[in-house]
């Protein structure tokens, strides 16, 4: 048998648009006289769809879009991903997997295991089946079907032990003779080899080889890399998809001829094409061409403008610097080379005189008091004000450039330098900042080098450092990563060797700051635990831990 695999990049909603692609890949696996086509999870409402499925035209559209699909498949079956209803107890819909040819459903699979941690909010609104599994019997092989989470319920590869069923030890007792996987595997830093694992212990609990298609494209704050996987009989992989793009490729049972098609393995290369596609599919699925941003003459802007230029193409880029009286001639003059490097459009427009008027006007109500923060936070306040009125005048979609150390730690200014329609970089620590930076300037200057090597500065106040009120990046960072992600306790980091006033110091602003970060802009995760949806602390709370 002949199996398409199809990565295909989705929208969430857009039943017409993917309709559209999965006919068109359709075609293609005919042509290429394939028997079968392989999507990825939920294909045709998009993953994930959240809240939508609260409104009756969302189901009766994915309906609509299932049959049109069916009938779409002339001569070639699609295994697509769709939503089905419950019509018993618990959540209205199942997560499904839906085999369609020639008009007709011939087979309907619900997914058993329904992730509700991290990023993953499914039991909200899927019921799990409680069916035994069953096997598609087509063209004289048994074909196990699974979605994403069913694969995952094996030793080692949870945190722990979240379900009573395990979806490939049913399998295997039913003898397939190859199972499919449909997903929708979000991207993060060391996941790959993770799933290459996975699947290789998939095929081992199943006896049967392993066809795994994921999604590939960014929806709000997720990044799917696609890297859908074959593996033989005895769990090697022998056949890969590509990262970060869509791909087409076909599995024969019959040959299982090895392909050498490149997995991305480079940790910095990996999140540099995850922060490009995140930020184009952000951008373009929310209706935009072109973006905004402000640059400071620092590393963090330089970045994103960086990556918003791979993304959308220089042209559509405006890097915009904004001069205060405590700016630098360097800091103003890197910008320029930036912009002029990358080929984007470039305005200088100084905010020395609104600082001044808005001093002048405050002045009687600051009652004398000496200059502080607020001076200071005046200034990327009318940075803010100035990207926000270009925004809406030029119709460009801001992009805010905050790193996650800085975010962490409440080192940015609300309704100033957090001003933006997507946070490119909020969850990249400042260290790997350095090292995307270094990287993209492998073969030739893109960044300027004076950008990098000088001490970075919020430029707010007379020879500022952000090392005058942070600790060095490479401790703030390590003592972050062990706190937000590892979620260790601040005596365990101080067990760990660091100082036990800075490890405190930290976790008291992170805390402290928590309702800065709910207002922020959506931002792109790559990060085991990312700000955003995947993390939910209150912010009113006393918990003080110790």
């Amino acid at each position: 048998m002949k199996i398409a695999l199809c990565q295909i990049n989705t929208t969430v909603g857009d039943f017409n648009g993917n309709v559209e692609k999965i006919l068109a890949w359709l075609q293609k696996a005919k042509a290429d006289g394939c028997d079968l086509a392989l999507f990825p999870e939920l294909t045709l409402t998009g993953y994930p769809p959240r809240d939508l499925l609260d409104r009756a035209s969302f189901w009766q559209a994915s309906q609509k879009a299932l049959k049109q699909v069916a009938h779409g498949a002339q001569g070639v079956a699609a295994v697509v991903g769709t939503v089905l209803e419950n019509k018993g107890s618990g959540n209205p819909f199942f997560n499904s997997a839906v085999v369609v040819k020639d008009g007709q459903i011939l087979h309907t699979c619900h997914k058993t295991l329904l992730p509700n941690y991290d990023v993953f909010d499914e039991a909200r609104y899927f019921t799990p089946s409680d069916q035994p599994l069953t096997l598609f019997q087509y063209n004289g092989m048994k074909i196990g079907i699974t979605l994403c989470e069913d694969i995952w319920n094996t030793e080692g590869f949870l945190t722990h032990k979240l379900y009573t069923r395990d979806p490939l030890t049913e399998l295997a007792k039913l003898k397939p003779d190859v199972v499919l996987n449909l997903s929708a595997s979000p991207f993060q830093t060391a996941k790959l080899a993770t799933r290459q694992k996975l699947l290789k212990t998939a095929t081992e609990k199943t006896n049967a080889p392993f066809l795994y298609c994921n999604l590939v494209g960014g929806n709000d704050e997720l990044v799917f890399d696609g890297n859908s996987m074959a593996t033989d009989k005895s769990g090697h992989i022998i056949k890969t998809g590509r990262s970060f793009q869509q791909d087409y490729w076909v599995y024969d049972t019959n040959t299982h001829l090895k392909t050498s098609v490149p997995i991305l393995q480079d940790d910095i290369e990996t999140v540099y094409q995850a922060l490009i596609l995140g930020t184009r599919d952000y951008v373009r699925k929310c209706g935009f061409e072109k973006v905004l941003i402000g640059l400071s003459g620092g590393i963090d802007s330089a970045l994103v403008a960086v990556i918003a230029s791979e993304a959308l193409g220089p042209e559509n880029v405006m890097g915009v610097t904004m001069p205060s009286p405590f700016s630098s001639k360097g800091s103003i003059e890197d910008s320029h080379r930036l912009a002029k490097n990358l080929g984007i459009e470039f305005k200088k427009i100084p905010i020395s005189s609104l600082f001044k008027s808005a001093l002048k006007n405050l002045s009687p109500f600051f009652e004398n008091k000496p200059a502080d923060a607020t001076e200071e936070n005046l200034q990327a306040r009318l940075r803010g004000l100035t990207l926000m009125a270009l925004s809406n005048k030029l119709n460009r979609l801001v992009l805010s450039t905050g790193n996650k150390s800085e975010i962490a730690v409440g080192y940015c200014t609300l309704y100033g330098d957090m001003c933006g329609g997507l946070a490119v970089i909020s969850d990249i620590p400042k260290v790997m900042v350095y090292q995307l930076a270094k990287h993209i300037n492998r073969d030739r200057e893109i960044i300027p080098n004076a950008t990098i090597t000088k001490a970075p500065s919020a430029e707010l106040r007379p020879d500022q450092k952000d090392q005058d009120s942070l600790p060095p990046y490479e401790i703030l960072d390590e003592v972050l990563r062990l706190y937000l992600e590892e979620d260790l306790a601040p005596s365990e980091i101080i067990k760990a060797g660091f100082d036990p006033a800075i490890v405190n110091d930290i976790v008291k602003k992170v805390n402290q700051n928590e309702y800065k970060r709910r207002q922020m802009a959506p931002g792109l995760k790559v990060t085991s635990k990312a700000f955003g949806m995947g993390r939910r602390i209150p912010i009113a709370q006393r918990f003080n831990e110790k």
